[in-house]
């Protein structure tokens, strides 16, 4: 299969480890999910990209606060279900692209679901940077990332 090149706002099925797994020695995220790509950059000139990714998920975050829901437009236009969904900005995988967890999707066939609006993706990505600058959001290394 050929992968997309890794941009910021896209959305991945990924297989994503929690960072509360990853504190209990799980090595692999339990399922596979919808992620957002937030950031994605070179290191190294020939080096694989590294990519930061935002869990989404059915269910609804402890704190609100650390959290974006996806509007359900955005969710159609994504091709995800229609139960409410969010994209919790406090806990992040970092892997080299396209690393051993991005997945088929079934429906798809495809590994991706497309790009978040840009009004919606420029949202989040400022409440990440604001949380990462405030030592408030876990980053989990899946691969030469690793904390």
């Amino acid at each position: 299969m050929a992968f997309p090149q890794p941009e910021p706002g896209l959305v991945i099925a990924y297989s994503y480890l929690w960072s509360a797994e990853a504190d209990q020695g799980h090595a692999e995220g339990s399922k596979t999910r919808p992620c957002a790509i937030v950031v994605a950059q070179v290191l190294e000139e020939g080096k694989a990209p590294r990519v930061v990714v935002a869990p989404i998920t059915h269910s609804p975050p402890a704190n609100p606060d650390l959290a974006l829901e996806l509007p359900a437009a955005v969710r159609r236009h994504l091709g995800l279900d229609e139960g409410r969904s969010w994209i919790i900005l406090d806990d992040f995988n970092v892997f080299a692209w396209p690393g051993f967890d991005l997945r088929t999707d079934p429906k798809t066939g495809r590994c991706n679901y497309g790009f978040l609006p840009p009004a919606f993706f420029e949202q989040m990505r400022r409440r990440y940077q604001q949380l990462i600058a405030a030592g408030a959001a876990s980053v989990t290394g899946r691969d030469e990332f690793a904390d």
